[in-house]
């Protein structure tokens, strides 16, 4: 008896789909986090002042600097372009916002920095898939 099917094999077929759709959801999901950061210059201060009181050296220079990576990987990530790079990116800002801050919260409130770790790792290790930017670039590119 064939046991192939126990290990389900064609799905296999839909992870480039599946990469873009998680690629879009948390590309989106960075780039919706902070945009109000950007856009607004009292929220911006708000989260200088909230890193200070976390205890981050010079809040007014990491408080753009890890709300402009937020934005850029988000855009990275949309498009597939960088991807490693942007996943690189993304699993440090989160490492470093899982143990500055979310971590002494308990597992719940430090999962969504915990998972965007791991979604930078994921992206930074597999890539961005067949649909992307990345992969036409790459393609493209001279041996």
């Amino acid at each position: 008896m064939d046991k192939k099917w126990l290990f389900l094999p064609q799905l296999a077929g839909g992870a480039d789909l599946a990469l873009l759709l998680a690629r879009l959801v948390v590309g989106a999901f960075l780039i919706f986090g902070v945009w109000d950061n950007i856009v607004s210059t009292e929220r911006m201060a708000e989260f200088e002042k909230f890193l200070g009181v976390k205890g981050f050296a010079m809040p007014h220079l990491m408080a753009p600097l890890s709300v402009w990576a937020q934005f850029l990987v988000g855009i990275a990530f949309v498009a597939g372009f960088a991807t490693r790079w942007a996943g690189l990116v993304c699993a440090f800002n989160f490492m470093v916002a899982l143990v500055m801050v979310d971590a002494p919260l308990g597992i719940r409130p430090a999962f969504p920095a915990a998972a965007l770790v791991l979604f930078g790792l994921i992206f930074a290790t597999i890539g961005a898939g067949r649909i992307s930017l990345d992969s036409m670039l790459w393609r493209k590119a001279p041996s």
